[in-house]
């Protein structure tokens, strides 16, 4: 993960130009285009993780409204060696 500061040079132009200019200045909802930049990525950020939940749920939903019978017995040894070699197959497969 990067830390730290990053510079962003972005053009824009046209019809990005205007809406950008509507909504930045001392009476508008941000003060500068800073603000503006740091809030749309804040809200990325948010609909990411508002989604990665989601799939996370749906997958634990799906998984307790199996049968019982479907579920299968394991020591930890037997899951950390399946979770090891995945992890080393998704590596490779990269």
């Amino acid at each position: 993960m990067m830390s730290g500061t990053m510079i962003l040079n972005v053009r824009v132009s046209g019809v990005l130009a205007d809406f950008i200019a509507s909504n930045v200045g001392d009476d508008k909802a941000y003060k500068n285009v800073s603000e503006y930049v740091w809030d749309l990525i804040r809200r990325d950020m948010e609909r990411t993780e508002v989604q990665s939940f989601g799939r996370l749920k749906a997958e634990l939903t799906s998984a307790f409204a199996a049968p019982q019978s479907d579920y299968e017995v394991m020591d930890a040894e037997t899951i950390i060696a399946r979770n090891t070699s995945g992890a080393a197959r998704a590596v490779r497969d990269r």
